[in-house]
Order: structure tokens, then C-alpha cells, then sequence
């Protein structure tokens, strides 16, 4: 017998003794049956389901095990059927004759006919109380016929005279629409003290025809409603009394009134009633729990059969499966191994022959199961390495591609499609250069290893790899005309047991946009600094000249002079605007961020740009409520002169049938989730135009110095712009409309007042 097997007879068995301990229990106690009788139903319940589970999972797998022919399995069916029979045959003849003795023997106990008699007393009592209350409400309503209209003198004499006429009256009180107390008399003056007034649903009664009658304490006629006997008197008998509630008839615009009289039970009544009460409660009561016990008896016997059934049905496939064991862990154990499963058998603990074969067995299955995982091991590590390095690709930000021997696609990770804008994955297998739209990317890696296959050729010294800038078109579309400037590096790499490639680039464009922005700079700051040293002796040589030579020259002479000098003067006051904005752009100004309002900045500038006579190109929509923001108002001064301004050139260039001008300028707060999920608000300017936007060519490199499509432009506005913006920890964006109808600028200021945050 198993460890299992054993656990569940002894648990079946602690079972069955506490069962049995209820069932004593309950059969002389019929209270503690109904208090756990929900209880024991669920436990029985409980345990014949899971007996029947049990035993249906049993027979199902000898089934499956009989129809798919296994070794072993025909001796154990056998086995299960005889000692099954053995227990199930008995057992149903023991319960049936136990249910049929149960069943007439609780019977027969409660074969006496007394309820007949008990219930015809109980009316009895019942109907002499009905009695007593019907004089007592008729008595009642004389009276409040004769309080109708009565003075409160005569009222109180009344109330005391209907005390002292009628036996066992307790109270008598005329009570108010509000429910008080208006006049009240008593047999006994502590009653006074604290009267036993009517309650809200009496009153409601108490109007309808007939009144309010109950007698108080009778199980059948008063529940919730029934106030405390602790006001009665000590007349009252212990329990029972009777109350009447009436409306007094009062003359038509009089408060309305009740009489209210309370009246105790007579003793002797009352003591009978209540014994015939008890007698009959008790009886019922003995009466449902007859029921209730051969139920009981019943379930107890029926659990009892279905224990004896599984004792009996688990014995034989113990027996079964001790008899068989061994030969069904060898016929197990050789279709296990030819099934590719090397596990250890379990070790029959037998002194024969077959625990023998067994251990043998166990044995060389466990030198094949050890030679197995050693293999596995092997792979497993593989895998592991292979998964790492997948994963180390797919997280890298540099686009990695690996090719064969003919140049053809055999893996990619996620960044090159980021980075070449085509989804080179799904082209695993095809030709580099057969990608449509990757035909200049193949073409310069393939002169890339070509090259270094013909310096190898050649005698040169070898190296592994090679690395070049590139430069390839960006995908149509995109919404980016310049090229993609990559840093590509590659090398030889086994692929498939053979010779193939690797290629790992990234895209440096913003890397060459940020040096070619600091060359400019560069440029802008010695440019400054060597042309503006010659520009003032020239310019004051040039007034020098004309201020000597004015006065020495006549007629067409002093006319060429002024306007030779004018012309000196003038290209050099340009020259010197050109240099300022050179150096402005080489070293602008730290910003100096203070709590600013950004409506009220933008309100005061258009000042300068609204005529206010309705003619007006700029529209502003400023919101309400804006967050102050951190900002240094002279250079964000400065931006948004720059971009109205460029804004209504670009309105100087539309064509002669183009809509009336119009550029929006708004503000509003934003709410904005960053990549790490931190949250947060923002200020955002858009000033929109619905000129004819920018050109492509400007729109891809407008942030760059000198980039411009004005003829007299400097192309530094745009750059200044951006770096103010930068400055002030904020983002700026430059689009073409979607309807191409126009340009927008969009400027996203993060930086908030404290103030405006904790707000």
C-alpha cells in the first residue's frame, strides 16, 4: 500500500468516527441536530463527491488502460471486479434493510394523535382572548363617543371612571395628533411616570374603521411592533395584555384625538393560554425534528455504503497493483525509453527476480539519462548565448545587418529600421540590393568589402575590417529631403557554416548637423573679430575725406564725393550689422530666467504688429490661466519678433490668386508623459501662416547657420531662435501644414514657475 492510500483510509476512517459521534449526539438532542444540520448535509455532501471523483478517476484510467491493451492491465481489472463485488454486494443489502427499520421505527415514535388536541385548545385560548378584546374595544369606543367634545375636567373623570369600572385595566390616555400624552389615568400612579404610548403605525390604524386592537404577547398576533411590558402594573398577568386605539369623533377644524386603553389578560387565562402555547411549540417541535433525524440517519448510512464501496474498490487496486507492480514498471519503463524518456523507474522493493530485473533496469537507464543531460546541458548553453546575443543586438541603438557570401539578408535588428526608414527584417533571404529602396546602401557596402577583398588581393596589409562614411537618400516620404549620413564599420563573419558579412552603422546626420552648427560658429566668431577692426578707420577715413575735401570741390565734384562717401558710410554701417549678428550668433548672452507671463509678453509685442482698425493679418488666441514659465524676456523677446517676422515675409511671397493673409498665433498648457512614465505640464506657442511654407531643402537643415531662402537674409535667424530655445531648456518645431497651405512653428517651454507647478 501506497504513503497516499494509507493517508486516505486513515482519514477515512477519522471520518467516519466523527460522523458516527454526530449521529449519536443528534438522535438525543434534536436542537444541536438543527442548529448543525446545514453543516453536516455540506460535509456529507462534500465527501461523497470526492469519494465519487475518486473512484471515477480510478475506473476510468483502468479503463483507458484495458482498451489500449497495457501489460498488466487484464489481471488488474479482474482483480478490482472481485474484491469491488465483494464489498459493493453486502453493503447494499445492510443499507437497505437500515433505511426501511429507520424509516418505520421514527415513525411509529410519534404515532400518538395529539396535535388534533393541542391546536383545538390552543384556538380555544385564542378565541377566549379574541372575545376579551372585542368588549374592551367596544367598551372603548362608548368611550370616545362620549369624550367627543368634553371639557378637560370632564375628560379626566371619564378616564378615571373607565379605570375603576372595568377589571384589569391597566391605562386609559387621550392622545395627541403629534403622539403625546394629553390626559391619562392609571391603576397604577408609576405608570404616569412613563406612559406606554402608541406608536406612528397604531395612530395610521387607529383612523381606519374599527380601530386598533392587538392583545400584546400572543406569539401569533404580535411581533416587531410590540412595545415593552416593562410599564405594565403588578396586576398585569406576565406577558399578555390588550391594547385599543380609536379616533375620537371631534367637531369639524378640532385637532384630532385618540383614546387609547390597555388592559391586562386575567391570570388564570393567560397562565392556561400559555401552557397550551408551550405544550404545542414543544410538540412541533419534537414533531419536525422526527424528519430531520431519519434524514439524518439516512444520509449517515448512505455515506457510511459509499465508504464501504471505495474501502472496498481501493483494496483491490492496492491489491491489484501490488501483484502487478513489477512487471508494469518494466513494460513502462521499455516504452519509456523508446519513447525517448530516460527518467529513473521506481525500485520495486521486492527479493525476487523481478526487483532484480528492476534495479538493472533503473541502472542503465540512469547511465543513458546522465549521457542524455550532458548533451542538453550542452545545447542549453548554446541557446543561452544564442538568446544573449539577440538580445544584446535588438537593445543596441546602431543598426547591425549580417549577410552571406552573396550579399544576401540572413538577420537584422530593430535599429536598422529605425535608422534606414525600410523594415529590412522582413526581407530575410533576399539580396541586399534587392530591397527596394536599399539599392545605394548595397551598392556602397559591397564597394566597401570589394575594396578591402581587393587590398588583401593585392599584397596590402591585411585588415579586419573597414569603416567609411556614407551618405544615402532618405526613404520618399519621410518628411525629410537631406541625406542620412552614416558611420558604417564591416567585417567577415562565419554565417552557416560558411563565409558571410557583418555591418554595423549608426546615424551621425545630427552629429555632422551639431559640428557643422559649431564650425559656423567658429567661422561667425573670427569673421567678427577680423572684419569688424577695419570697418571703423574706414568709415571714419571716409567722413575725414569728405569733410576736408567738401569745401575744397565744386559742381559735380563735391557731388561725387558726398555720394562716394555716403556709399562708404552706408556699406559699412551693413557690414557692421552683418558682424553683430555674426558674433550674436558666435556667443549669445546667458539667459536669465525670471517668473515670466508669457500672454502678457506676446500681448505686448503685437502691440507693435496690430493696427486695430480691422485689417489686421495676426490673430492671436492667447489661453486663459497660462502657468507662468522661467524665461529671460529679452531673448524670448527677441524669438518672437523673429518669427512674426518671418511669418509676414512669407506672406510677401504667395501668389496673386492666394487666400487673404492670415497667421494665428496660441498658447495654451499642455499635460505631457515622458518616456519614463514622469508626468507633467508645459507651455506650448504656435504661431501658424498660411503662406506658401517652407522648401523642402530649408525645411530639413533650417536650424543650420546661413540656410536661408531670403535674398537678403543672413540665415541666422532661425539658428538663433533655436538656441535661445535651448537655452531655456524648451523644444522647437518647424512643419509645412498638412493641407500645404501654409508653415507652422511650435515652441514647448517646460520650464514652469514653481509657483504655477505647486498650484
Amino acid at each position: 500500500m501506497s504513503q497516499a492510500l494509507r493517508y486516505a483510509f486513515i482519514v477515512g476512517g477519522a471520518i467516519v468516527s466523527i460522523l458516527l459521534f454526530l449521529l449519536a449526539t443528534a438522535s438525543s438532542n434534536s436542537g444541536f441536530f438543527d442548529r448543525y444540520y446545514s453543516w453536516l448535509l455540506g460535509l456529507n455532501a462534500a465527501i461523497a463527491g470526492a469519494l465519487l471523483l475518486f473512484v471515477v478517476v480510478a475506473l476510468a484510467r483502468l479503463y483507458a488502460r484495458y482498451k489500449s491493451g497495457k501489460f498488466g492491465s487484464r489481471l488488474m481489472t479482474r482483480l478490482v471486479l472481485l474484491f469491488a463485488g465483494i464489498g459493493i454486494l453486502p453493503g447494499l443489502v445492510i443499507f437497505l434493510v437500515s433505511v426501511q427499520f429507520v424509516s418505520h421505527s421514527i415513525d411509529s415514535w410519534f404515532n400518538v394523535k395529539i396535535e388534533a388536541a393541542l391546536e383545538s385548545g390552543v384556538n380555544l385560548g385564542l378565541a377566549a382572548l379574541d372575545q376579551s378584546l372585542g368588549e374592551l374595544g367596544a367598551s372603548a369606543e362608548i368611550t370616545a363617543t362620549t369624550l367627543a367634545g368634553q371639557d378637560r375636567p370632564s375628560t379626566q373623570d371619564i378616564l378615571t371612571r373607565l379605570i375603576g369600572e372595568r377589571d384589569g385595566m391597566i391605562s386609559a390616555m387621550i392622545i395627541g395628533v403629534d403622539g403625546k400624552v394629553v390626559q391619562s389615568a392609571a391603576a397604577n400612579r408609576r405608570l404616569s411616570l412613563a406612559p406606554d404610548t402608541p406608536t406612528a403605525p397604531m395612530l395610521l390604524q387607529a383612523v381606519m374603521p374599527g380601530g386598533y386592537a392587538r392583545t400584546e404577547g400572543a406569539d401569533r398576533d404580535f411581533k416587531d411592533d410590540s412595545p415593552a411590558l416593562a410599564n405594565q402594573g403588578a396586576d398585569a398577568s406576565p406577558g399578555l395584555r390588550q391594547r385599543v386605539v380609536l379616533a375620537i369623533p371631534e367637531p369639524p377644524g378640532a385637532q384630532p384625538r385618540f383614546l387609547q386603553v390597555i388592559q391586562s389578560v386575567p391570570a388564570n387565562l393567560a397562565t392556561n393560554a400559555q401552557v397550551l402555547s408551550t405544550a404545542y411549540t414543544e410538540y412541533q417541535e419534537r414533531f419536525v425534528a422526527r424528519v430531520g433525524l431519519r434524514r439524518m440517519y439516512i444520509e449517515t448510512l448512505t455515506l457510511t455504503l459509499l465508504l464501504a464501496i471505495f474501502g472496498a474498490v481501493a483494496s483491490a487496486f492496492v491489491i491489484a497493483g501490488n501483484l502487478a507492480q513489477p512487471l508494469l514498471v518494466l513494460a513502462e519503463g521499455t516504452r519509456a525509453v523508446a519513447e525517448g524518456d530516460l527518467s529513473p523507474r521506481p525500485i520495486v522493493a521486492t527479493s525476487d527476480e523481478l526487483g532484480t530485473l528492476t534495479q538493472s533496469f533503473n541502472t542503465m537507464t540512469g547511465q543513458l539519462f546522465e549521457a542524455r543531460s550532458s548533451v542538453e546541458r550542452n545545447r542549453a548553453a548554446l541557446q543561452s548565448a544564442k538568446a544573449h546575443l539577440e538580445s544584446v543586438l535588438e537593445n543596441m541603438s546602431a543598426g547591425v545587418i549580417v549577410l552571406d557570401a552573396e550579399f544576401n539578408v540572413v538577420t537584422s535588428n530593430e535599429a536598422v529600421e529605425r535608422i534606414l526608414q525600410h523594415n529590412v527584417a522582413r526581407h530575410i533571404g533576399q539580396g541586399l540590393s534587392s530591397i527596394e529602396g536599399m539599392d545605394a546602401f548595397a551598392a556602397a557596402v559591397t564597394r566597401a568589402f570589394s575594396a578591402q577583398s581587393a587590398s588583401a588581393a593585392g599584397g596590402a596589409r591585411k585588415v579586419g575590417h573597414w569603416q567609411q562614411e556614407l551618405e544615402i537618400p532618405r526613404r520618399l516620404g519621410s518628411g525629410e529631403d537631406h541625406d542620412i549620413t552614416l558611420l558604417a564599420r564591416g567585417s567577415r563573419l562565419p554565417v552557416r557554416a560558411g563565409s558571410g558579412f557583418i555591418v554595423v552603422f549608426d546615424d551621425i546626420s545630427d552629429v555632422i548637423s551639431a559640428q557643422r552648427s559649431i564650425a559656423w560658429g567658429e567661422v561667425a566668431r573670427r569673421l567678427a573679430h577680423e572684419i569688424k577692426n577695419p570697418l571703423t578707420p574706414i568709415q571714419l577715413s571716409a567722413e575725414r575725406m569728405q569733410m576736408k575735401l567738401e569745401s575744397r570741390l565744386e559742381g559735380k565734384d563735391r557731388d561725387l564725393l558726398n555720394r562716394g562717401t555716403t556709399t562708404i558710410v552706408n556699406q559699412v554701417d551693413a557690414m557692421k550689422r552683418m558682424v553683430d549678428d555674426f558674433r550674436d550668433y558666435a556667443k549669445a548672452p546667458p539667459a536669465v530666467l525670471q517668473k515670466l507671463d508669457l500672454n502678457a509678453l506676446i500681448e505686448d509685442i503685437l502691440h507693435m504688429y496690430l493696427a486695430g482698425d480691422g485689417s489686421d493679418i495676426i490673430h492671436p488666441a492667447l489661453a486663459s490661466g497660462l502657468p507662468a514659465v522661467m524665461g529671460d524676456p529679452t531673448q524670448l523677446r527677441q524669438v518672437i519678433h523673429n518669427l512674426l517676422q518671418n511669418a509676414q515675409d512669407a506672406m510677401n511671397d504667395r501668389g496673386p490668386d492666394a487666400p487673404p493673409a492670415h497667421i494665428d498665433v496660441t498658447t495654451e498648457a499642455i499635460h505631457f508623459r515622458s518616456a519614463d512614465g514622469t508626468a507633467g505640464t508645459a507651455v506650448r506657442l504656435a504661431i501658424v501662416d498660411n503662406g506658401p511654407g517652407f522648401a523642402p531643402k530649408i525645411l530639413s537643415r533650417a536650424f543650420e547657420p546661413y540656410v536661408t531662402s531670403k535674398a537678403r537674409g543672413t540665415g541666422l535667424g532661425l539658428p538663433m531662435v533655436k538656441k535661445i530655445i535651448d537655452e531655456h531648456g524648451g523644444r522647437i518645431e518647424i512643419a509645412n501644414r498638412a493641407d500645404g497651405t501654409g508653415a507652422s512653428v511650435l515652441i514647448l517651454l517646460l520650464k514652469l514657475c514653481m509657483d504655477s507647478v505647486l498650484a
